[in-house]
């Protein structure tokens, strides 16, 4: 899903979501039972969940016998939800426990991750003397570190106005902490030029 407001242009990239299914599954079950729906791992000395990778909508799934899930890849939240709906349907098979009443699967998306550009060049140095919550290395590391309280959102930001966006919760805030970004170093700009 790409963004567009003037010159700024933002791409979500992941979006990564804990999941309740609010029943228990028999992962070994579930693995034979999804071998030929989905790419599966399932090597419980290794790990104690059932790793899977659907096809449509292209994403990777931790699937734990406790029915909670770890979901990643997607590139909005619908194609999390959709992911949920797939695999729901796909672990029927392994399902050993479903409650008299049954729930609707709690999604709730934890790290939504964008880049871009906000369509001008940045002084990097300039902008980490005047940002608060900024962290400027170049001997560590070639961005800016912004960290914007609200939307609660970490940005890199790249001399040629490269930028990447994380752990927005929503997707709507990754564009609200671009924003925010772009009018912070307007405000630069404009200290410089007095």
């Amino acid at each position: 899903m790409t963004f567009q407001d003037g010159p700024v242009t933002v791409t979500i990239q992941n979006v990564v979501a804990s999941v309740d299914l609010f029943l228990k599954i028999n992962l070994e079950k579930a693995a034979q039972g999804l071998v030929i729906f989905a790419e599966i791992s399932y090597i419980p000395e290794q790990f104690p969940g059932l790793v899977v990778k659907i096809r449509e909508p292209k994403t990777s799934a931790l699937v734990f016998s406790s029915g909670k899930l770890v979901i990643t890849g997607a590139k909005s939240a619908k194609q999390i939800h959709d992911a949920v709906m797939t695999l729901r349907e796909l672990l029927e098979e392994g399902i050993t426990s479903t409650p008299s009443n049954p729930k609707k699967p709690l999604i709730e998306v934890q790290n939504v991750v964008a880049s871009g550009n906000i369509g001008c060049r940045i002084n990097l140095e300039l902008a980490a003397l005047l940002l608060d919550n900024s962290m400027y290395e170049p001997e560590q590391f070639p961005g800016l570190i912004y960290r914007i309280p609200d939307p609660k959102t970490v940005l890199l930001l790249f001399q040629s106005g490269n930028i990447v966006c994380t752990g927005a919760k929503k997707e709507e805030y990754v564009l609200q902490a671009v924003k925010t970004v772009r009018e912070d170093l307007e405000m630069v700009d404009a200290l410089v030029d007095e």
